[in-house]
């Protein structure tokens, strides 16, 4: 748990943010004055259902512990989009007050656009986030591919994050979809857990019924390793999944052999010395003329990658932004948001996660099961 003083600092700001927001919207909501003060008291609520929710697991007791992340997440989701719609609603009277200036009509008109356009991109979201995740179709052209590879299909999921929100039916749903895609393997590229072993094994449980003609494998994201990630592992290798740690392994299919590689996430080192990601290590001994896959978490992997050899990437991390406008701020990490990209002669795919991360909402970044189908790549 974070010191005290971090809390208040945390908290106080929180607090300064969601004055901003009373400050600028409230007075210019043309709403009965039992409505704003309702959405007063809701601001200052929010003020303290955002730190405990964030402090949610430091509570032993169930279900009290989820229902505090859940108020304090919903919450977040709200103020952020709130907060978001403020400061554009400001940009826009400002550069209006350059000109004629703003009448008393478009400062009511914009007040109750900003608030509204929170709120439903929250409704919106919460249901894009907590839907079962659609299937994308992702054709991957690969140069002189064997014609029995041709049509190769990987089930990808990513960044689950089965926790304090996301319980055993959600992963089910998922579970079954992957199922019924008929793979010929189930790639899961991290971020799968928030939480430790003791409370959400029963959670994880249904990926024991993966299936897939070469199996289903994992490997670890950076949530993994604030989760105890040792214990992680070992658990999903009682599921029955064939966990990655800079190896690989090398399939017949139709009698011509695919590597499957798998590197532990980028950050690993930080937690375990001994896990400090590697592609070239991952692929150490494996056939030169094999076509290549590497599972891994962040997209930042890809130059490694492409310098080891890998024909492909499939990765996860960034959900896409999950919720605008956080997706403008994933390129100061990442080189890829979302989608197939190249990086010299690796290409590199990087999901859009199948669950979601904090506040259960998705907001211009659906969710994604991925089938990714390898095509042997055109002649010039």
């Amino acid at each position: 748990m974070p010191p005290c003083s971090t809390i208040l600092i945390v908290t106080a700001l929180i607090a300064l943010l969601h004055a901003y927001i009373g400050w600028r919207l409230l007075p210019g909501l043309p709403l009965p004055a039992p409505f704003a003060w309702a959405l007063g008291l809701w601001l200052v609520l929010s003020v303290f259902l955002i730190p405990a929710g964030l402090l949610s697991r430091a509570v032993r007791t169930q279900p009290l512990s989820d229902r505090l992340a859940w108020a304090g997440l919903l919450a977040t989701g709200l103020f952020s989009s709130l907060l978001v719609a403020t400061l554009l609603r400001d940009v826009i009277l400002a550069l209006l007050s350059l000109a004629d200036g703003a009448s008393q009509a478009m400062l009511q008109w914009s007040a109750a656009a900003a608030a509204g356009l929170a709120f439903l991109a929250t409704a919106v979201g919460y249901v894009n986030a907590r839907r079962t995740a659609r299937v994308v179709d992702v054709s991957v052209p690969i140069a002189d591919l064997p014609e029995e590879l041709h049509g190769f299909t990987i089930a990808q999921i990513s960044d689950i994050h089965v926790g304090p929100t996301i319980k055993r039916r959600y992963l089910e749903a998922i579970v079954e979809r992957v199922n019924g895609l008929d793979a010929d393997l189930v790639a899961i590229t991290g971020d799968l857990v928030d939480g430790s072993v003791r409370e959400l094994a029963p959670h994880t449980a249904p990926l024991a019924r993966l299936t897939a003609r070469h199996g289903a494998y994992f490997v670890t994201g950076n949530h993994e390793y604030y989760s105890n990630a040792h214990a992680w592992i070992a658990e999903v290798r009682r599921l029955g999944l064939r966990v990655l740690l800079n190896e690989h392994v090398v399939l017949e299919h139709r009698g011509r052999p695919l590597v499957v590689a798998g590197v532990t996430d980028y950050t690993a080192h930080h937690f375990d010395p001994s896990h400090r990601s590697d592609p070239v290590r991952a692929l150490a001994g494996a056939p030169a003329d094999a076509v290549r896959v590497l599972l891994a978490h962040q997209p930042r992997s890809a130059p490694a990658a492409a310098e080891a050899g890998f024909h492909l990437q499939l990765s996860g991390h960034t959900h896409g932004g999950q919720f605008f406008p956080w997706n403008f701020f994933v390129p100061l990490q990442q080189p890829f948001v979302a989608g197939l990209n190249r990086v010299r002669d690796l290409w590199v795919y990087t999901s859009r996660g199948t669950g979601y991360w904090g506040p259960p909402k998705r907001f211009l970044a659906p969710s994604e099961i991925t089938r990714v189908r390898l095509v042997a790549a055109r002649t010039p």
